[in-house]
């Protein structure tokens, strides 16, 4: 069966707007969290813009700016084990909302801030309440996976630990980092 040359024109010039579609779109996009918002991993942000209290989530959650993360504002004070804590944040309803998880070290540690040496080695002007000292992230400890990595939120240092131990938990909504577990 031959194809007219009508045909094969109107294919072509669909193929052809179809590429320039791509390229314009891929061209003008932002790196995004999938919610419309900025990532922006390559700023640093004063804490007063970087930390938006979300009214949406009742003033339970914090967006964070610099990330694009969503973060609990308060946190608990009991300490579990890693898998515990992994399970915690699966069931995690903050401000009415689920969807919750434990961060990858990546993300945990992105909170801290180097020029702080006191508890809590957060940004100056943060808005997140009863933070304590070391806290677990999803991220198992490649060459020893019985260890998960952790950020001491008291020295500002990232150490792992065994994961039968129990430590503070901070859970996070987000993108999920496929390296983190």
């Amino acid at each position: 069966m031959q194809i007219p040359n009508s045909s094969l024109l109107l294919l072509g010039l669909c193929v052809v707007a179809g590429s320039m579609f791509a390229m314009t779109s891929f061209s003008t996009r932002k790196a995004t969290d999938g919610s419309g918002f900025t990532q922006n991993w390559d700023k640093t942000l004063p804490s007063v813009s970087r930390f938006i209290v979300l009214n949406d989530f009742g003033g339970a959650a914090v967006r964070d700016g610099e990330t694009g993360l969503v973060w609990e504002k308060s946190l608990e004070t009991n300490e579990m084990s890693w898998t515990e804590a992994r399970m915690a944040c699966v069931d995690k309803d903050v401000g009415g909302r689920k969807g919750w998880r434990l961060p990858s070290i990546a993300e945990l540690s992105s909170l801290l801030d180097p020029s702080i040496k006191t508890l809590p080695t957060l940004p100056s002007d943060h808005p997140f309440v009863n933070v304590h000292d070391v806290y677990w992230s999803a991220t198992t400890v490649t060459d020893n996976p019985k260890n998960a990595w952790l950020v001491f939120f008291d020295t500002g240092k990232v150490l792992y630990g065994i994961k039968t131990i129990t430590f503070h938990v901070w859970c996070v909504r987000g993108r999920v980092n496929t390296d983190q577990y």
